[in-house]
């Protein structure tokens, strides 16, 4: 039994999916993984159902019957986490956008330097992203900017996917308070720790765009961050920690 586990939410990576789940069990530390497939019409979940036969006691899947937005896969595979023993809990994409070998990196983090939440950031020393256009970039880098003078959180990649959970944290946040889908659940989950006074540390990795399969980033993905941040903001004023 490991103390740890990746979640990677999927919906179409079958071009994905085999290589990234034998890049972390090719790790010198053992983790597990659990696929949240939504679905995917290309068979995502049924090639992690053929690993499954190699690594029964490694590899996990949580099948969901429709696409409903990034945050409620990850809620779902928390939930399914905590239900189980683990101590560390990750947030990776299936896209290698996220390099399985920065997976210790966070997890040293949070069992060496004592951090609650391990981020790996883009951003937190200059900017770190492979082959995204610069209208891109800069988009999201601004937009981590903006969350960051909202919410005065001190975390310079406040939209970064690749993240580390000490298990108490998943425990004290409320995960069914927590309303957005997109891209603005990464920043809500940040700020709702940030909220309960956790110890936030930024990882520098490199971000690579995906080189298989089509991204999910939508406008409507990006409006639900930019107006979110600010509701969410003016809640906090009137919540207790």
């Amino acid at each position: 039994m490991s103390d740890t586990i990746v979640i990677i939410p999927t919906f179409n990576e079958i071009e994905n999916i085999e290589a990234i789940i034998r890049a972390v069990f090719s790790q010198e530390k053992v983790f597990h993984v659990l696929v949240v497939d939504d679905s995917s019409p290309d068979l995502t979940a049924e090639k992690v159902k053929e690993l499954q036969v190699e690594f029964p006691e490694r590899l996990h899947l949580l099948q969901r019957q429709e696409k409903t937005g990034l945050g409620t896969a990850y809620i779902a595979g928390f939930k399914w986490c905590l239900d189980r023993d683990y101590a560390y809990i990750f947030e990776m994409d299936a896209d290698f956008s996220h390099n399985p070998n920065d997976l210790i990196r966070l997890y040293n983090a949070c069992h060496i330097q004592h951090a609650d939440l391990a981020v790996g950031s883009r951003y937190v020393k200059g900017v770190n992203v492979v082959n995204w256009p610069m209208s891109r970039i800069l988009l999201s880098y601004f937009a981590s900017k903006y969350v960051r003078l909202i919410t005065r959180m001190k975390i310079h990649d406040t939209t970064a996917g690749f993240v580390c959970y000490k298990r108490r944290v998943l425990e004290t946040i409320d995960l069914n308070s927590i309303k957005f889908v997109g891209y603005a659940f990464q920043i809500e989950m940040k700020f709702k720790a940030y909220l309960k006074d956790f110890q936030i540390i930024e990882i520098p990795v490199i971000f690579t765009d995906r080189s298989k399969g089509k991204s999910k980033m939508s406008g409507g993905i990006i409006s639900e961050a930019i107006l979110g941040v600010i509701s969410m903001k003016i809640n906090s004023f009137f919540r207790k920690k």
